[in-house]
């Protein structure tokens, strides 16, 4: 594999001659995460082990290099089956349009099996799908599509080396796939409602094959693991690893962090730090969610609520602790910032995925009469990973007029009169 992965590096580097060889790109989903990852890798080298064809196959993350870091448990499998990240390919590094523009460019998508709206004009370079989604895609005659309710698409590409070629299966290939199916599968256990008999029929081929794979739960555990690191992140990364956005009259950023909140709070520099962030990316609500777990594994979750307008800060402050669908059962605790409320939560059970629609309605309620636009949750440029969302820009797109301090002070004054919730 690193052997292959290198040639692809060469490959895209000598790049220059718009009359060379093509490409056939293996691009999985914007996500990026361990599947679809390993699904690139593995079906590209299937592709140039077993394709007669003048085009270089060759995998392509559909993410920045610099996003990797955000990925820690594909950062985790890679260093386990010994392959450097800096071998892989990255999207910024290979100019697909300009690839397409020359008729130099075939695309075969794993793990999704549609283009998102931002790379539809590369529709037309789309040879084949491998997905294990809803299938989106229209049929076409000239685009085989190969979609089945799996719980890994990896299954599916190991399906595929299986039938096609297994003498290029060797220990290093079978452990990506492997940990792909394990994780998606969650350890291959019927109650999580995720696994399928191909999904274990093809687990179990792999282990039969390579006896030395990791065991099934200690690999899963260990994955599992890496996805909630974030020992080795920065407080910008921790906050974009899996955050959501929420554009109104105020742009709203919502972030879960796998710490404690006193831990975070603890980071050097840390109010000039969100101060930073929320400028970089246009926030003026900074929320964070945090969720850790006692020596029982019993959940704990905390709220803090990032602003330097005081009357923001403290107003959305009362509405999460007066919300009622669900109730929060927030209870404040101290905090040393003086920009940052901080809050226990009673409801462990109330995740992001309940905490934003709160959000929303205070936005909606904010706005009162409409004008200052619609409450859209958005993920910018970097779409959701299975834990949640990596957003990375403004949620605006440039599309909601900004608003004073003296609009805003105006709104909650007007929601104080109407009793504020």
């Amino acid at each position: 594999m690193e052997e292959f992965l290198a040639s692809c590096l060469q490959a895209v580097k000598a790049n220059v001659d718009q009359a060379g060889p093509g490409f056939h790109v293996v691009l999985g989903n914007e996500a990026c995460d361990v599947d679809s990852m390993v699904c690139a890798l593995a079906y590209a080298y299937f592709l140039s082990k077993t394709a007669q064809s003048d085009m270089l196959a060759l995998p392509l993350l559909n993410i920045r290099q610099s996003d990797l870091v955000l990925r820690s448990d594909n950062v985790f499998l890679l260093r386990q089956t010994g392959l450097s990240p800096d071998l892989l390919l990255y999207r910024e590094q290979l100019d697909l349009r300009a690839l397409q523009q020359a008729g130099r460019l075939q695309l075969t998508l794993v793990d999704h099996n549609i283009l998102p709206s931002s790379d539809s004009d590369l529709e037309g370079a789309v040879v084949e799908v491998i997905d294990h989604h809803l299938l989106e895609r229209e049929p076409s005659a000239s685009c085989p599509v190969t979609v089945e309710t799996v719980g890994s698409c990896a299954t599916l590409v190991t399906e595929r080396i299986i039938q096609k070629a297994p003498h290029i299966l060797d220990q290093q290939l079978a452990q990506l796939l492997y940990a792909a199916v394990v994780l998606d599968c969650v350890n291959m256990a019927p109650a999580a409602g995720k696994v399928t008999p191909k999904d274990s029929q093809y687990a179990a081929a792999l282990e039969s094959r390579f006896p030395a794979l990791p065991p099934r739960g200690a690999l899963f555990q260990a994955l599992q693991n890496a996805k909630f690191d974030v020992s080795g992140l920065n407080t910008e990364q921790m906050l974009l690893k899996d955050m959501k956005a929420v554009a109104g009259s105020l742009n709203v950023a919502v972030s879960v962090l796998y710490i404690t909140l006193e831990e975070f709070l603890q980071r050097p520099e840390m109010e000039a730090e969100l101060s930073a962030f929320c400028q970089k990316f246009g926030y003026d609500l900074l929320l964070l969610m945090t969720i850790s777990f006692t020596e029982s594994k019993e959940p704990i979750r905390e709220l803090a609520v990032f602003s330097h307008s005081t009357t923001c800060r403290d107003q959305v402050g009362q509405y999460l602790e007066q919300a009622r669908n669900p109730a929060l059962n927030l209870s404040p605790i101290s905090s040393l910032h003086p920009h940052i409320s901080a809050y226990q939560q009673g409801n462990t059970l109330a995740s992001r995925k309940k905490l934003l629609p709160i959000v929303k309605d205070f936005l909606k309620e904010l706005e009162g009469d409409g004008y200052l636009g619609n409450v859209e949750e958005e993920d910018a440029q970097v779409p959701p990973t299975p834990m949640n969302s990596l957003v990375e820009g403004c949620p605006l797109d440039d599309g909601l007029p900004r608003i004073s301090a003296q609009d805003l002070e105006e709104k909650f004054s007007k929601m104080a009169d109407r009793g504020g919730n």
